[in-house]
């Protein structure tokens, strides 16, 4: 009788096993998209650092800043993703002695008090939009959409040889009054309008 009340108690564990298995399966299943969806892309965090390095070798006309001490703002439009990763990353830090905040944007919305402008690749209108709120300020533009520099991005986030990089209107930076440094300059995949 012992013999069968231990294969009794195998056979209950075994059913309360496989019953169990399903239910741990979906849990593991549900954590790792949920840590996958928690967890910010390599895409992201290189476009984040990328947009902090920018600042530190920007320099924006008189003006731009209300005050000494007023925030560098790096506003963000289409990739709520990125402006979490960067807001994260410039978290405490400064450039040219001001802290760095930074704003999601959507579309319609005011631009005025941004130094930095990232346009994500969504709809084609709303990249054009971005860019018209933007012109006629110092403002740097960047955008990952595909025709960036042609529709009057500043910055273009491009791949090349498997890699995030950048290219760079002059054209359009000079219109804004904004000043480059050349080490930027020299980092970037293609600069058009160098001479």
């Amino acid at each position: 009788m012992a013999g069968l009340s231990r294969f009794a108690l195998r056979r209950r564990a075994g059913l309360a096993l496989a019953l169990a298995l399903p239910m741990v399966l979906a849990l593991l299943a549900w954590s790792g998209v949920a840590a996958a969806q928690s967890q910010p892309s390599v895409e992201n965090q290189v476009k984040a650092a990328y947009l902090f390095k920018f600042a530190g070798f920007v320099e924006w006309p008189d003006g731009s800043f209300a005050r000494a001490d007023s925030p560098l703002q790096i506003g963000v439009s289409g990739n709520d993703g990125l402006a979490d990763q960067l807001e994260q990353m410039v978290a405490g830090r400064t450039v040219g002695g001001h802290a760095i905040s930074v704003r999601k944007l959507r579309r319609g919305d005011a631009v005025s008090g941004i130094h930095i402008l990232f346009i994500g690749a969504g709809e084609r209108a709303a990249v054009i939009d971005m860019l018209a709120a933007a012109r006629g300020q110092s403002v740097l533009t960047v955008s990952d959409a595909d025709d960036g520099i042609a529709l009057g991005c500043m910055i273009a986030f491009v791949v090349a040889q498997h890699r995030l990089r950048f290219d760079v209107a002059l054209g359009q930076v000079n219109s804004s009054r904004l000043r480059i440094s050349a080490r930027m300059l020299a980092a970037a995949n293609r600069v058009q309008g160098a001479t």
